[in-house]
């Protein structure tokens, strides 16, 4: 099925339950949420200039293939719609929200910061759509580079001038709950967002630099806990490797790598493989990434003394 390249927006598929599945040959075929208003229909028409099929489906399968549409394959700008800021209209890029990035050295200088909203929603839609473990934010005396990680790669993304660093970085910090007027010590903090149906937490971190403050935004989907071994794209020789070492009945697995490989996913489809209900199991992490029903999580704290040892 070959997805529209005129697309609705999110906010109005969602509210109307109509989804535009494919386009081909000058025709366009649409889900409708069983009980939506077929008023809408009239409106779709107009905006796509195009007849169309429609076929019916219950809630739960609408739901389903929204946030699959959306969450997958949608633009940047479509799926971010969901995280409640003042957002762009569908098919608006990057560059173009960046655009309207006031150029305020302080967040409080700014009394209209919804396209700063738009752009750091735009940014973490566009990285969960392409599948980035991680979001960079690195500014620079000749300006702000967005960089993100794919299958452990960092790739440029987005360039603007340095003047807007630090009213990004300061919405971040808000965004994150971290203390924006302090800029001399590394911050940690998390986000919570709702993408198209999935829910995601983003990990925060900033560090002092020269220019401002570098921030690394790590996107934990929270359905990867979920995952189980046989979907992790390993070898048949790897999989039956630590599929043999899981059915110990004691000993140490060491999994390795660089930032983004997949280490905590294939850990936690590990320990998922062994959440059977007969074993007591317990973890220690720095920080508990995703919550497993069955599993004791313990949660590093150097403050009080609690470390790994």
């Amino acid at each position: 099925m070959s997805t529209a390249a005129k697309d609705l927006p999110y906010a109005y598929a969602r509210d109307h339950g109509l989804l535009l599945c494919a386009m081909e040959g000058g025709r366009a075929s649409l889900a409708m949420r069983a009980g939506s208003d077929p008023s809408a229909l009239l409106e779709v028409r107009r905006y796509l200039a195009l007849p169309f099929d429609v076929e019916l489906v219950d809630g739960p399968a609408f739901e389903k293939l929204l946030s699959a549409h959306y969450a997958m394959d949608g633009s940047a700008a479509a799926m971010a719609q969901n995280i409640g800021g003042d957002m762009a209209l569908a098919g608006e890029g990057l560059d173009d929200i960046a655009g309207d990035i006031p150029s305020a050295e302080d967040l409080l200088d700014s009394a209209d910061d919804a396209p700063t909203i738009r752009l750091i929603n735009g940014i973490i839609a566009e990285a969960a759509r392409q599948g980035a473990s991680d979001i960079h934010i690195e500014p620079y005396e000749t300006g702000l580079v967005v960089r993100m990680r794919v299958d452990g790669v960092l790739t440029e993304k987005l360039r603007m001038p340095p003047h807007v660093a630090g009213v990004i970085v300061n919405r971040i910090k808000v965004m994150a709950r971290l203390d924006i007027a302090e800029r001399r010590i590394p911050q940690d903090g998390r986000i919570s967002l709702t993408l198209g149906g999935k829910l995601l937490d983003v990990r925060v971190s900033t560090l002092p630099n020269r220019s401002s403050e570098r921030v690394v935004m790590r996107i934990l989907d929270k359905e990867s806990a979920g995952i189980s071994l046989d979907l992790l794209g390993m070898s048949p020789g790897t999989h039956d490797i630590l599929t043999e070492a899981l059915s110990e009945p004691n000993g140490i697995i060491l999994v390795t790598g660089p930032t983004g490989s997949g280490k905590t996913t294939s850990l936690y489809a590990g320990l998922k493989q062994l959440n059977d209900g007969s074993r007591n199991i317990l973890t220690i992490e720095d920080p508990v990434e995703y919550a497993i029903e069955g599993i004791g999580q313990t949660q590093v704290n150097a403050k009080v003394g609690l470390t790994f040892a």
